[in-house]
């Protein structure tokens, strides 16, 4: 059974949470998840340094899908992540990824 809140299952509020202005938004919408998960397995602890620890949990897998979208090139991913190849080199070495 889903839990209900305010007469809405879980998956009512996510698919209302998921749009804006009419437009999906799925990676905010898994963000918005994720976050939630995290907070409920805190189990009464607060959180510490929580905007740190979301960039180190999102930095390398986005590096990493976006060199995989890519097919590696480098110059195209920095574009795509509006960032310099000088920086991302300096962010792909930081966290031991060939790039």
């Amino acid at each position: 059974m889903t839990a209900k809140k305010n007469g809405r299952s879980r998956n009512e509020l996510v698919a209302l949470v998921a749009r804006s202005n009419g437009k999906e938004l799925p990676l905010r919408t898994h963000a918005e998840h994720a976050l939630s998960d995290y907070f409920a397995s805190l189990n009464g602890h607060r959180p510490a340094r929580l905007y740190n620890l979301v960039l180190r949990e999102v930095e390398e897998p986005l590096l990493k899908a976006v060199l995989d979208y890519t097919e590696g090139n480098q110059v195209r991913a920095a574009d795509i992540l509006g960032i310099n190849r000088g920086t991302l080199r300096k962010k792909l070495r930081q966290l031991g990824i060939a790039g």
